[in-house]
């Protein structure tokens, strides 16, 4: 019977999760550049179960196998590339192909696809609420105006034809390696990040990836499951308690 209590409790833990991934993809579907979260989950080590006699222990019956507790497994990260949209904003550029762009942060170089920059006090092109954009010489950027032309290789220029630099484009053997940050931008896992030609759109962004139908139907399936398991660890509970109330009274 206790068993029971693992299943549905590592259930409705397990469904809990999944709706807080699905949450957080649907409110960044107007995220630049934001990559779809998958979670996934596994069930723990199977037990084998065995029958045995009430006072020979010596022998047993193998009656078959369970598992207790489903487990958190991975989450997983969709980097196909979301579609392209020109926004006309002079400091806009989205990525095509794979790549991101390096971030200077607090926290040291992070990457991310989010191509909607603006200038900050001192001229330096960067990332609103996280840093300076660094270009393919790992040197933030100084434009000092808005007023720029770029070309499709991301190299920046102001209206004379002054060159300011190049917005860095890198890439990675594995992208499945890297790592999401607390402050949303991916952190390279010890991996080293390379310089990478890759045209670059000026006035375009690449938008999220999310596909709202998929994410409603996970939410729904979700929510199912997670009222299914909670209704069913109520059954249980009142079970229990009757159970425990009879075997008080013999």
């Amino acid at each position: 019977m206790t068993r029971g209590f693992y299943n549905l409790t590592s259930g409705i833990l397990s469904q809990g999760r999944r709706l807080d991934v699905v949450a957080n993809n649907m409110t960044n579907i107007t995220t630049p550049g934001y990559k779809t979260e998958t979670y996934t989950d596994i069930t723990f080590d199977e037990v084998l179960l065995s029958r045995v006699g009430n006072k020979d222990k010596s022998g047993n019956t193998v009656i078959g196998q369970g598992s207790y507790i489903l487990a958190p497994s991975q989450l997983y990260v969709n980097y196909q590339q979301g579609s392209l949209e020109e926004t006309g904003l002079n400091l806009d550029f989205a990525i095509q192909g794979d790549g991101f762009f390096a971030i200077q942060t607090d926290n040291g170089t992070e990457y991310t696809r989010n191509g909607s920059f603006s200038l900050d006090g001192e001229g330096y092109l960067y990332l609103p609420g996280h840093g300076r954009v660094l270009g393919m010489d790992e040197q933030p950027i100084q434009l000092m105006s808005d007023q720029i032309q770029a070309d499709g290789n991301g190299r920046i220029f102001d209206t004379n034809g002054g060159y300011y630099g190049q917005v860095g484009v890198f890439t990675f053997p594995d992208n499945g390696q890297l790592t999401i940050n607390d402050s949303g931008l991916f952190g390279a896992n010890g991996q080293a990040a390379a310089a990478a030609e890759r045209p670059v759109l000026w006035r375009s962004v690449e938008n999220s990836n999310v596909d709202m139908i998929q994410e409603m139907s996970r939410m729904m399936s979700a929510q199912r499951a997670l009222q299914s398991a909670s209704q069913v660890l109520k059954l249980y509970d009142g079970v229990l308690t009757k159970a425990t109330t009879e075997l008080g009274r013999m």
